[in-house]
């Protein structure tokens, strides 16, 4: 088995079909065998190092080359505690070594459009999407980018639900709202491989096709909890939902889209001017 082919099997839960996989560059299995990490050590990210993987991460792809992502490197210890604060469930967000928030800015473009004297609105849903869009792929870049360094991350979309209060910490004016945080630190573990759906259901061929998408999301809640076994006592708002005897991935996302996130950041972006 190839370097790729045993990435593939960490990464789906199954051996991968397709010959072509083995011939691909090694290096790439690197990407695909992406970690989540929320333990690091105590070593410190260079700030230079940070500043380097930011300009590499500002080389991704821009809708329109708008170029509406802005990254916040929070280095002030009193900063980092008054969010860290916000999330007490998630204590790696106020004491990883590194942190940084990526912003949608839908300002600069308005900003500009005064400079030059033509009146831009930026802030309907395609501004919205296009500065979230450009935030996302940067992060993303950036992680991979940090990960050939040997650093590990975790994304933080929980930062949205205080979206307020961090857009108060941090300064951020009406327009600039943030997509979401990423911890950086060297890892102090091996890191967690997050098992993705099989192939079959996310990816489709000339049109969507969701035929067979049920059977093989169960299949896939089998594979991932021989895995990664659920205890009764880690299920979801058992005092809602009460105890399944079978218990995987599905029933845990659906549990939790049923009490839906989002609408503190929602309010935020009306509140910013945002109209949808």
């Amino acid at each position: 088995m190839t370097e790729m082919e045993r990435a593939f099997e960490d990464r789906f839960g199954l051996a991968s079909e397709n010959p072509a996989l083995g011939s691909l560059p090694a290096g790439l299995s690197q990407v695909l065998s992406r970690r989540t990490h929320r333990h690091y050590e105590e070593k410190k990210v260079d700030l230079n190092d940070l500043y380097a993987l930011i300009a590499i991460a500002l080389a991704a792809s821009s809708k329109s080359d708008f170029q509406q992502a802005s990254v916040i490197i929070v280095d002030n210890a009193d900063h980092r505690a008054a969010i860290g604060a916000k999330f007490p469930a998630m204590p790696w967000i106020g004491s990883s070594p590194a942190f940084l928030l990526f912003c949608g800015d839908t300002l600069r473009l308005e900003e500009i459009g005064d400079m030059r004297g033509h009146k831009v609105k930026n802030r309907a849903i395609e501004g919205f999407l296009n500065a979230a869009v450009d935030a996302a792929l940067v992060m993303q870049t950036l992680i991979l980018a940090a990960e050939r360094m040997g650093l590990g991350c975790c994304p933080i979309s929980v930062i949205r639900n205080q979206a307020s209060a961090v857009a108060q910490i941090l300064g951020l004016p009406a327009g600039v709202f943030p997509v979401a945080g990423l911890c950086i630190g060297y890892p102090a573990r091996e890191g967690h491989i997050s098992m993705r759906l099989p192939m079959s259901v996310t990816v489709h061929k000339d049109r969507y096709d969701n035929s067979k998408a049920a059977a093989e999301v169960r299949a896939y809640d089998v594979r991932r909890e021989a895995r990664h076994p659920t205890p009764a006592s880690a299920q979801r708002d058992v005092a809602q939902f009460g105890t399944a005897g079978e218990y995987g991935w599905s029933e845990d996302k659906a549990r939790q889209a049923a009490d839906p996130e989002g609408e503190p950041f929602a309010r935020y972006l009306l509140e910013s001017g945002f109209k949808f």
